[in-house]
Order: structure tokens, then C-alpha cells, then sequence
């Protein structure tokens, strides 16, 4: 199994102490983050995409870009990246540039994006974010892998013969699939035979499960072998402590104040109490040995074999954020990592590969 650090770089009042930090100072908090996931030996580092409050994530690619210049091991993930609200040959150059400079550490999580302002602000529409979506995608990946393109898409200004600079080091670059509520990323990501994100935080664990399970059946249903299938999941929090006592009481602030924000806000709690949110969402709060076991259950609905975690500490001090982090990484990733297999593919640049993959044969002609 691998693990990735996540973070959305959500900028709001620290959900404990009600201090909002400075945005330099958040920003330089993502770094930090960065250079001690890579420390402790995390697979992955990812960072969001959103361009509504209380974000400060709408720009990946130079996010990605510096911590690229201060790492040289992890690999660099957006999540996600929204296809939906932009334009895929701009897209391209961020992310083909970003490839370079990383040294093909560079995967993409797709996605259509949530959030109403955001939307608005790209005169994106409910009717046809994921037309939007599934178009950029595919004119994206044809960027990625054909030196000259050609098309006619609906949501921005036909190509022709057109060449698009610089061409990329990966051949091609690794593209996840973000799912959170839809089965048509599910679909899109099956089509093409590209791996599947399950963002596994909102909610309990079944309509999660019911999307893998979907996507596994329409990977078979597009001819793709079982076995190369690859899903990933998120995690609604983590706190790792010697004894789920001392996890529970440290976490129990940052909860009540998460709590308090979705009552301002006038949302009803999905799990209205900490030990609710402790047993049946996806948080990873107790002793290594239950974190161990929370795992291998939610492995046993996904089988999946990549599994993010916060990278920021949301609440908790820096000390106990850090804390956390190491005995993860001592006492619960070795464990998984022997129980549960890695992905179906290399953890390493993708080299060499062929410049032009045609697409799948039941997709439509023009993609």
C-alpha cells in the first residue's frame, strides 16, 4: 500500500484556538507539510484545487512546482485537478512544465469540482460540468500524448494541426479519477482505463463502496483486465496515538470545533458525535492497532491500495500533528504496506512509453 499527504489549503480560523493565520503563513505551512511528508517516507504529497472561499488552492501548479524544487523523492498529486472549469490546452502547459521541473513525479487527479461560486465564477452550469468534464479530459490526454492535435470540442475554440509546447517527459503522465457522489467519473475513468480516487470522506463507507464496485463492473464492461484495476481512497481525519484513549481526548477539540462550524453554517452533521465519527466515518483516530484494522475493513469494500491522509494539522498542535504522523508512519504504514499490495503499475516516472495511445474502442469516435 502507498500513502499520500493531502491538503486542500483551506484557510479558516483554526478550528481549536479560532487564530487565522496570515495567507504567506499558510502557504509556508503547506511547504512544511511537504518536506516533512517527504521526511517521514509518505509516496505522495497532493494538493487541491478550489477557487472559493475558504480556499486558497486555486493554483496547483505553482504549489506543486515549488515544493517540486525543495523535494526529490515524493511523488506530486493534485486533488483534484478541475477539468470542468478549465481550458485543457492551458492545463496542459502547467502541468506538462511541472512535469519537467519534478522529474516526472508529476500524477494528476481529475475532477469536476464542488462548489456553486467556483461554478459561477467559470460560467460552468450544473447542466453540463460533467460534459465540460469528459471533454477537457479527453482533449487533455490527446495533448499529453499526440504531437499535433486536432479537434472540434464544444466548450472551447477548435485545434487544428495544432502544436502544443513543452511536450512532456512522462509518455504519459498517470490521471486519476476524483469520485465523490457520481458515477459519471466512475465511468470516464473506467473507459479509459485509468485508476479511481474515491474521495471516502463525507460520508459512512457505502456509497463509497457502491461507486468502486460500479467501477470495477464497468472496467470489465470495457474489456480492461481485473487485475490492473487500481482505486484510492481518502480519510475524513487522522490522529494516531499510543492508546485510543489519548487519541480520542486529543481529537475531541478539533472535533467540537468542525462541529460548531457545520452548526454556523446550518448543516446538519453527518456523524453528530465524536464517537460516531470515530466509528463509521473513514477518520483514522485510535491506537496503531486499530487504525490497522480500520483499514484492512474499509480494504475489504475497496480494495483499494493507496490511501491519503491529512497533511494539515486541523485543530490539532503542531507537536501532536507531527507525533501523529511519525507513529503512522513507524507502527501502522509497515504493517499495511506488507498486508496490502501496492498498485498494479511502478511508483516512478512513467518513461518511454508509446507517444500516441489510440482511444478505447467503445469510446466515441472524437474522443
Amino acid at each position: 500500500m502507498k500513502f499520500l499527504a493531502i491538503t486542500l489549503i483551506i484557510h479558516a480560523p483554526d478550528p481549536v484556538t479560532g487564530v487565522l493565520k496570515p495567507t504567506t503563513e499558510r502557504f509556508r505551512e503547506v511547504i512544511d507539510n511537504a518536506l516533512l511528508a517527504e521526511e517521514l517516507g509518505f509516496d505522495g504529497f497532493g494538493v487541491g484545487e478550489r477557487h472559493e472561499r475558504p480556499f486558497i488552492s486555486s493554483s496547483p501548479p505553482v504549489v506543486l512546482s515549488h515544493i517540486a524544487a525543495l523535494t526529490s523523492r515524493i511523488r506530486l498529486f493534485t486533488a483534484v485537478t478541475t477539468l470542468s472549469l478549465l481550458d485543457p490546452v492551458r492545463a496542459y502547459e502547467d502541468y506538462a512544465t511541472l512535469d519537467h521541473l519534478s522529474g516526472g513525479r508529476l500524477d494528476l487527479i481529475i475532477g469536476k469540482g464542488n462548489g456553486t461560486a467556483q461554478r459561477e465564477l467559470f460560467h460552468v452550469t450544473p447542466d453540463d460540468q460533467w460534459d465540460r468534464n469528459a471533454e477537457s479530459y479527453e482533449l487533455f490526454r490527446r495533448l499529453w500524448r499526440e504531437e499535433k492535435v486536432t479537434a472540434a470540442p464544444r466548450f472551447r475554440p477548435a485545434l487544428t494541426e495544432a502544436e502544443v509546447w513543452p511536450r512532456p517527459l512522462q509518455q504519459p503522465v498517470r490521471v486519476w479519477h476524483g469520485s465523490a457522489t457520481s458515477r459519471e467519473s466512475v465511468d470516464l475513468a473506467a473507459r479509459y482505463g485509468d485508476p479511481l480516487f474515491s474521495a471516502n470522506v463525507t460520508h459512512a463507507i457505502e456509497p463509497y463502496a457502491e461507486l468502486i464496485r460500479h467501477y470495477r463492473e464497468r472496467w470489465e464492461h470495457y474489456g480492461h483486465d481485473p487485475a490492473l484495476a487500481a482505486v484510492g481512497a481518502g480519510t475524513a481525519g487522522l490522529h494516531t496515538a499510543r492508546t485510543s484513549q489519548e487519541a480520542v481526548a486529543a481529537y475531541r477539540p478539533v472535533f467540537e470545533g468542525y462541529l460548531a462550524f457545520q452548526k454556523q453554517l446550518g448543516a446538519e452533521p453527518v456523524f453528530p458525535t465524536l464517537e460516531d465519527f470515530v466509528e463509521r466515518s473513514s477518520a483514522l483516530i485510535g491506537s496503531p492497532q486499530q487504525i490497522i484494522e480500520k483499514v484492512h475493513r474499509y480494504h475489504e469494500q475497496f480494495g483499494h491500495t493507496v490511501l491519503h491522509l491529512h497533511a494539515d494539522a486541523g485543530g490539532l498542535t503542531d507537536a501532536q500533528h507531527r507525533d501523529s504522523l511519525e507513529l503512522f508512519q513507524s507502527d501502522v504504514a509497515p504493517v499495511l504496506r506488507r498486508e496490502i499490495p501496492d498498485p498494479p503499475f511502478a511508483w516512478a516516472p512513467v518513461l518511454g512509453g508509446p507517444a500516441t495511445v489510440p482511444a478505447p474502442a467503445s469510446a466515441p469516435a472524437n474522443h
